[in-house]
């Protein structure tokens, strides 16, 4: 059984923390350091429920806002350069960020079998550039998600039975993969082998009620483990043991997910939603904090010689 931790242990010095980005997003999640873009790099997120994909430059304090024509939950670089691969509500996709907007040009093979109530959710690629990611169902009652990997274009359901598949983090040395049921409280680690497959699955972490709920997740160089607290307005990191080990409060309840950005990768990106919390006058902002501890870079998915005409065309243009 995994610790059950109630009491909070040491506090993050909060006056570091600013919102960067008053957004008010309805649902920010997926929030991806893309050192490319930029003169030195930028941070891509994505507001789930409003439909839209979002750009906070650190350097000049621009912001981009692009409506999409569908929810996109996640997106992932690709290893030869050529835009994203990203997580709309039921389908994967090849995704390029052109100069008017994203632009959808191929599709991968998606789950036949997932239930029309369900969709995609959160999603990281691990350090031999596989795409882990959950489905959940969309009104967050039945357990009806799983956890998938695609290499190339290969999809396998290593996991069933989640209500809302979270936060896939991976470790450092890339032989932990960490995912959680949100509304069960619990955070999973699996060993994960050299050839992708997942054994040993345990209960890692157990929030109490006071703590809210676990959600998006990060790894930072160390090998802590940075979790975002829905309905708890916190992100805590544990130790590999899971052991709390520092807690950040925010002024917002509704905390979704984390990533480290910046040219150093020394600054942690915190998306919230604004969703049912129309009081919180900060509720679906970014966030930016220095921790005191580097992460690590996002590994691009191996796209592994899959051309776009082996795909399903889809040519589909996001709104201007």
């Amino acid at each position: 059984m995994a610790p059950l931790y109630g009491k909070e242990t040491v506090m993050l010095n909060a006056s570091t923390l600013e919102c960067v980005w008053s957004a008010r997003t309805r649902l920010g999640e997926g929030p991806l350091w893309c050192p490319e873009r930029g003169r030195a790099g930028q941070l891509l997120f994505v507001d789930i429920l409003g439909a839209r994909l979002l750009a906070f430059d650190p350097e000049s304090g621009a912001t981009h806002d692009w409506p999409l024509d569908e929810a996109c939950c996640w997106l992932a670089p690709r290893d030869d350069g050529d835009g994203f691969i990203a997580g709309l509500r039921s389908r994967l996709v090849h995704l390029r960020l052109e100069a008017n907007g994203p632009r959808i040009v191929a599709a991968w093979p998606t789950p036949e079998d997932e239930p029309t109530g369900n969709r995609f959710n959160d999603a990281k690629i691990d350090r031999d550039g596989r795409l882990w990611f959950g489905s959940m169902d969309d009104a967050a009652v039945d357990a009806s998600g799983s956890l998938y990997c695609l290499t190339g274009q290969q999809l396998k359901r290593h996991d069933d039975g989640y209500c809302v598949a979270n936060g896939p983090a991976i470790a450092p040395d890339g032989r932990t993969l960490y995912h959680s049921d949100t509304p069960r409280r619990v955070i999973y680690a699996f060993d994960l082998a050299a050839d992708g497959s997942l054994s040993n699955k345990r209960e890692h972490i157990r929030l109490s009620e006071t703590q809210g709920f676990p959600d998006g997740m990060t790894c930072d160089a160390e090998g802590g483990l940075w979790v975002a607290h829905w309905e708890g307005g916190r992100v805590s990191r544990f130790a590999p043991d899971g052991r709390l080990d520092e807690t950040l409060p925010l002024p917002a309840s509704r905390v979704t997910s984390c990533a480290f950005g910046g040219p150093n990768l020394d600054e942690l990106y915190i998306t919230t939603a604004a969703e049912e919390r129309d009081a919180e006058g900060l509720a679906g902002g970014l966030f930016r904090v220095r921790p005191g501890v580097r992460g690590l870079s996002a590994t691009p998915f191996r796209v592994k010689g899959c051309r776009n005409e082996k795909l399903q065309q889809e040519v589909t243009q996001a709104r201007p």
